[in-house]
C-alpha cells in the first residue's frame, strides 16, 4: 500500500491542499503535535491557505515524546488526513498546513530554540495539556518544586519544560533586538492565556528580572476557547481511514466529529492569520465562552465518563443510548450548569445543550469514557466545583454536580460496578492510591478524599451541604451502582 501523497489520492477526495506548499512559510511554531491540534488549529490554517489569502504554515515541535508520529509524518511530506465522522456520513480532509517538524530527542533543543528565535516566527502556540504548564493547582503560580522547572533554572540555555523553552527563546529574541512573538495557548484550561503568562513570567523573574520586564512589555498571551471532540486514535480508525483513501496508509490520520469551534481573544503583538475568514471568531473576552464549554460540555463529559465507566459503558454514545443518562446529562447542563454562566446575548444555552446531546450521541466517534476520565484531579475544579460554589452561594440545587463528584470518588477507588479493576490515569495517582488503600470504603473514603485541598480547597470540605450530598451519593453508588442511582435521581 502506498503512503499518503497528493498525486496518489483518489479523485473523490475533494478536500485537499489547492495551494502551492512550496511557497508556504513557517510563521507558527506549535508545541505539542498531538491529535487535537491536527484536527483543530492545523485544520483552520489549512482552510485559510486554501482560500489563497495566506501563506502561514506551521513548524511542529515535540519536546517530549511523539517520536513515531514525527518520523511517520516526515515520510509523507508532513501531509495527514482528518476524517470527519457524522452520525450518518463521513468525509476525509487531507491537510497540508504543516511545513516542517522538530523533535527534541533527535534534532536537539538548540535547533528548536533557534527556530523559535527566528524573525519569521510570529506565533508560538501550544497544546501540551494542563501538566505541561508546570503550575501549582489552581494556576496560582509556577511550581518551583517541579523537576523540569528546577532543571531549567540550573541550565536555562538547555530547557526541558515548555515554559523553559519559551522563556529561553524570548531571551534570545530580546538579546538580538528582535520583536517578541505572540504566545497562544490552545489548551482546554480556564483562561489559558493568563495561565501561560503566569508560568512564563514566574520563570523569567526567577531567572532575570529584566527579561521578565521585557516579556511583560513585549509579549501577549491571548486566551482561546477550542472545541472539537477528537477521540484517541485506534487501529480500527486507521483501517477506516485507509479504506476511505482507497488503500493509502496514513499512520498520522485522525478521526473527529464534524463540529468545530475556535474563539480567540484578539490580542496579538504580531501579525496574525485571518482565521475568522474560515470560521474562527475573534473577541475581546473569551472567558464567557470558555466557561460555557468547560461547564456544559466538559463538565457533562466528566459526569458521563465516571458514571458511565462505572456502569460498564465504554463510549459516550453508549451512555446516550441509556435514556436515564441522557436525561440526567441534559438536566445537568440546563438546570445546574447554565444558571452559573454569563454568556453573550447572542448565545442560546438551550440550543447549545441540545447540540451537545446530539454530539454526544454520535455513534461514529466511539469516544471512550476511560479517555475522558483521565487527569480528573486537574479537571474537577473548573468543570464541576466552581459551579457547586455558585450554587452554595445562591442556595440552589447542585445534586447532579455532587453526584458527578461522588462518581469521580468511586472511579478513583479502582473498581467498577461489575467488580472489574479500573486503570486510573492521573498526575496524583500515587496519592490517590495511598488514600484508597488506607481508608475503609464508604464515609471514611469520602472524608479522606475531601482532605485533598489542592482539589477541593478549604471551603467545600467545610460546607455541610456539599459534604452531605457527596457522601449520600457515594453511599448510594456503593449500594446500588451508577445506573440505578441515576435512574432514581431523575425520576
Amino acid at each position: 500500500m502506498s503512503m499518503l501523497e497528493i498525486s496518489a489520492l483518489p479523485q473523490y477526495i475533494k478536500k485537499r491542499p489547492t495551494y502551492d506548499r512550496k511557497k508556504i512559510v513557517s510563521r507558527i511554531v506549535h508545541l505539542g503535535f498531538g491529535a487535537f491540534h491536527r484536527a483543530h488549529q492545523a485544520l483552520f490554517i489549512d482552510r485559510l491557505l486554501n482560500t489563497g489569502n495566506s501563506d502561514w504554515a506551521i513548524c511542529e515541535v515535540n519536546i517530549v515524546g511523539g517520536e513515531q508520529l514525527i518520523e511517520d509524518i516526515r515520510k509523507q511530506d508532513h501531509l495527514y488526513t482528518v476524517l470527519e465522522k457524522g452520525a450518518q456520513s463521513k468525509e476525509a480532509f487531507v491537510i497540508g498546513s504543516v511545513k516542517e517538524s522538530l523533535l527534541a530527542q533527535s534534532d536537539g533543543i538548540e535547533v528548536i530554540l533557534e527556530k523559535m528565535a527566528s524573525p519569521l516566527i510570529e506565533i508560538v502556540s501550544l497544546t501540551i495539556t494542563e501538566k505541561g504548564y508546570c503550575m501549582l493547582p489552581g494556576g496560582v503560580g509556577l511550581d518551583f518544586n517541579n523537576a523540569l522547572i528546577k532543571a531549567d533554572l540550573v541550565n536555562p540555555e538547555k530547557p526541558v519544560s515548555a515554559p523553559g523553552v519559551i522563556v529561553e527563546a524570548l531571551y534570545r529574541r530580546m538579546q538580538r533586538g528582535l520583536k517578541s512573538f505572540t504566545a497562544l495557548s490552545c489548551d482546554n484550561i480556564p483562561e489559558n492565556g493568563v495561565v501561560l503568562k503566569k508560568a512564563i513570567l514566574d520563570l523569567a523573574k526567577a531567572r532575570d528580572f529584566k527579561l521578565a520586564q521585557w516579556i511583560e512589555s513585549n509579549t501577549t498571551f491571548p486566551c482561546t476557547m477550542v472545541d472539537r471532540i477528537v477521540p484517541a486514535i485506534t487501529s480500527e480508525t486507521l483501517i477506516e481511514i485507509e479504506g476511505v483513501l482507497g488503500g493509502i496508509v496514513d499512520p498520522c490520520g485522525i478521526a473527529c466529529e464534524p463540529f468545530i469551534q475556535w474563539v480567540i481573544e484578539d490580542n496579538f503583538v504580531t501579525n496574525r492569520p485571518n482565521w475568522d475568514q474560515v470560521g474562527a471568531e475573534f473577541v475581546k473576552n473569551v472567558v464567557p465562552y470558555e466557561e460555557m464549554k468547560l461547564r456544559m460540555l466538559n463538565g457533562s463529559h466528566s459526569f458521563l465518563a465516571y458514571l458511565g465507566y462505572l456502569a460498564g459503558y465504554v463510549h459516550i454514545n453508549d451512555c446516550m443510548n441509556d435514556a436515564s443518562y441522557k436525561k440526567a446529562t441534559h438536566q445537568l447542563m440546563m438546570a445546574q450548569q447554565a444558571p452559573t454562566l454569563h454568556v453573550p446575548s447572542n448565545v442560546n444555552l438551550l440550543e447549545y445543550a441540545n447540540k451537545l446531546i446530539e454530539r454526544f450521541s454520535n455513534p461514529s466517534l466511539k469516544h471512550q469514557t476511560w479517555q475522558i476520565a483521565m487527569d480528573g484531579t486537574q479537571k474537577l475544579p473548573q468543570r464541576m466545583l466552581d459551579s457547586i460554589r455558585w450554587h452554595i452561594k445562591n442556595d440552589s440545587d447542585f445534586s447532579l454536580l455532587a453526584l458527578g463528584v461522588a462518581g469521580w470518588m468511586r472511579y478513583v477507588g479502582g473498581i467498577d460496578d461489575n467488580h472489574q479493576p479500573i486503570d486510573v490515569k492521573d498526575p496524583m495517582s500515587e496519592q490517590l492510591q495511598t488514600i484508597v488503600k488506607a481508608s475503609v470504603d464508604g464515609i471514611e473514603r469520602v472524608n479522606c478524599l475531601l482532605k485533598l485541598d489542592v482539589i477541593f480547597g478549604a471551603d467545600l470540605p467545610n460546607n455541610s451541604q456539599f459534604r452531605e450530598q457527596v457522601t449520600t451519593h457515594y453511599l448510594t453508588l456503593m449500594q446500588k451502582g451508577a445506573k440505578q442511582t441515576i435512574q432514581e435521581l431523575i425520576i
